[in-house]
């Protein structure tokens, strides 16, 4: 009997199916310091107890792009172990802070199939959500993902697409419990720019970039105990390793700092693509762009819809071509919910 575990392909997967990830994962200081030292993250709510205790909160939470990675890791095993690309994301909430010291644990429940017409790979679609210790859920999303089959005479599955809402209103957003932006200190957040500042439609280029090194990303994928073949199995992917997705977004996040250093708190996701594959030695480089604003009953606090786009040289604010094909420079296109001082 193998006692090694080579990965769901796409003909072990069935719509209603629940996945239970293992490991449980206990996040510490020490995943705060890795995250800032792999990432120019400087947002002050994520840097800070003492400016965490001024907007409300007992202390500075994790990141919430670290604490994505994090269940998000636990599900590559089950997910995408044997998958060809991560295909996009939708409906994603950040439901509460997640704090040093709290145990995250991740589930899955497969909501569609469809087997593509060369037989040979399928879609896969899951909601998965991030619970503690409390057994409270404090992230959910759903991502598809494109899987190989390994029997391909397995027959195909009924296509299941699931509806998926294409943007989160600004009333399925959580503000964190006792989050309080009356008394802002814009001085130690290092920008003045508040939400009334920001007008629907408006770009900003984050003027800098940082080039990818192989061992970075290595080092971040391991850490958020990532075990996908294509990010560190040369033999799997010749041409290079693949860059873990999530590292190419919180480079991006982290990089947007510079003209947004006040969009404290990532609480939706919209949507996702990863347009292109990123490689060491490619240079990321951001823009946002402004899609919509709200306001949020909690005292001083406005939700800011951001598309978030990084690229691989180019100019900025160009992300398609004329056939609606984005272009090849581009690797992330993101649509996030934030949460920003009025």
């Amino acid at each position: 009997m193998a006692k090694t575990n080579p990965g769901r392909f796409f003909e072990d997967y069935a719509v209603g199916q629940v996945l239970h990830h293992p490991v449980p994962r206990t996040v510490t200081n020490g995943e705060r310091a890795l995250y800032h030292a792999l990432y120019p993250s400087r947002h002050a709510l994520y840097s800070s107890d003492e400016f965490a205790r001024s907007c409300g909160l007992p202390q500075s939470p994790v990141d919430d792009l670290a604490a994505f990675h994090v269940v998000f890791g636990k599900t590559v095993p089950d997910v995408s172990l044997n998958a060809v690309a991560n295909l996009g994301y939708a409906e994603g909430r950040w439901l509460g802070p997640v704090h040093p010291g709290d145990t995250l644990r991740s589930e899955s429940e497969v909501i569609g199939l469809k087997q593509n017409s060369n037989g040979k790979t399928g879609v896969v679609w899951v909601r998965t959500k991030g619970l503690n210790q409390r057994e409270e859920v404090v992230i959910e999303y759903v991502r598809w993902v494109m899987v190989r089959k390994s029997n391909l005479d397995a027959p195909a599955p009924e296509t299941v697409i699931p509806e998926l809402n294409k943007a989160l209103s600004a009333q399925d957003l959580v503000v964190p419990k006792g989050l309080d932006f009356s008394n802002y200190n814009f001085l130690q957040a290092g920008e003045t720019h508040r939400w009334g500042d920001y007008a629907i439609g408006e770009t900003i280029d984050h003027v800098a970039g940082v080039t990818v090194e192989e061992a970075e990303h290595m080092l971040a994928t391991r850490l958020w105990q990532n075990t996908a073949k294509v990010h560190f199995d040369l033999t799997f992917r010749p041409e290079g390793r693949l860059i873990y997705g999530g590292h190419v977004i919180s480079m991006a996040r982290a990089l947007s700092y510079n003209g947004l250093a006040n969009a404290q708190m990532i609480v939706g996701l919209n949507g996702g693509a990863h347009a292109n594959p990123c490689f060491a030695g490619q240079t990321i480089k951001a823009w946002s762009e402004v899609l919509d604003k709200a306001d949020t009953d909690v005292p001083g606090v406005g939700a800011i819809r951001l598309r978030l786009v990084a690229n691989n040289g180019g100019a900025p604010f160009e992300l398609k071509s004329e056939d609606g094909r984005y272009l090849p420079q581009v690797l992330l296109d993101l649509d996030v919910w934030a949460l920003m001082p009025k």
